[in-house]
């Protein structure tokens, strides 16, 4: 019989002790205990550790001045112990469901040398924003957006995967919580263009892994997401960096049509504009403006 899997899990944080003691409980108490953990801190102060409950459990603790996603990952990729064969991430503001790591660490007792990574399953995961819209065979056929979810489509954009009742494969996967065969970071890491709050950085992390292997969501694997307020910055930062990072996404793989992205990109700066009609909130008529002010730098470059 083969030995069990080793099990890390590395959770980049930035001021938000609340939530990641909220984490840390939903995780020692569940029915099998990651070997270790890599907390990668950015925040204003060191977390005090002795706020975590106690657990069998390696734990490391990093702290680093740089808060980004990308950056604090890959920090806890090089500080896991190298016998470790599986690694994991987690948000600080997820909350793990009963029996979700061993229900995760079934599936990789049976996953094939070709998968590469499996995503946990979001229990709540929040409705589509228009999906009348997204839906339509005129958005399929003009390679904006797909019926699949977990599809990446020609624009370079990604369908929402939901909330499953069977295990299912993707093109992508959300990074925030997921579990991936160590293996495959000897030549994939997280690119650190995608910086601060690294906005689709699980995107083309996922993406680029799902070139070469097998992507999965573990239906039975289930998680809650239950973000913090803030952190992405206002509604206009948060519409500049849809645009941006899209764009960025989009140029580095051949396959993507710039073209179809732009007009992916205007869709969703139409969509803003009529979300602050229809909602009355300034933070949509602030994304929307940051869609158009990306999008007239971007096109600038052309």
């Amino acid at each position: 019989m083969a030995a069990p899997h080793k099990l890390v899990f590395v959770v980049a944080t930035k001021d938000r002790p609340d939530e990641l003691c909220r984490m840390w409980r939903s995780l020692v108490s569940q029915s099998r205990l990651p070997d270790e953990v890599v907390i990668v801190d950015a925040s204003a102060r060191p977390f005090p550790l002795d706020g975590l409950e106690p657990a069998s459990i390696v734990l490391r603790y990093l702290r680093t001045g740089m808060a980004s996603a990308t950056r604090q990952r890959n920090l806890g990729l090089d500080a896991a112990a190298p016998d470790v064969d599986l690694v994991g991430f987690l948000d600080d503001d997820v909350v793990l469901e009963d029996g979700a790591v061993e229900t995760m660490l079934r599936f990789w007792e049976g996953a094939d040398a070709g998968v590469g990574g499996a995503a946990f399953n979001m229990a709540n995961h929040p409705p589509l924003d228009w999906p009348f819209l997204k839906r339509t065979r005129l958005a399929e056929s003009l390679g904006l957006y797909a019926p699949r979810g977990g599809a990446v489509t020609p624009s370079g954009f990604q369908t929402m995967i939901g909330r499953l009742t069977d295990t299912a494969w993707a093109d992508w996967l959300p990074s925030g919580a997921s579990v991936w065969r160590r293996t495959i970071f000897r030549d994939c890491r997280f690119d650190e263009w995608f910086g601060g709050y690294s906005y689709l950085e699980d995107l083309d992390f996922s993406y680029r892994v799902g070139r070469e292997h097998r992507l999965a969501v573990v239906a039975g694997a289930r998680y809650l997401h239950l973000p913090a307020a803030g952190g992405r910055g206002n509604g206009y930062v948060f519409g500049l960096r849809e645009v941006v990072n899209r764009v960025h996404f989009v140029r580095k793989y051949p396959e993507f049509s710039l073209r179809k992205c732009y007009a992916a990109l205007a869709v969703r700066f139409l969509m803003n504009v009529a979300f602050a009609a229809r909602e009355g909130k300034a933070a949509y008529l602030g994304r929307a403006w940051g869609n158009a002010v990306g999008l007239a730098k971007s096109a600038a470059r052309l």
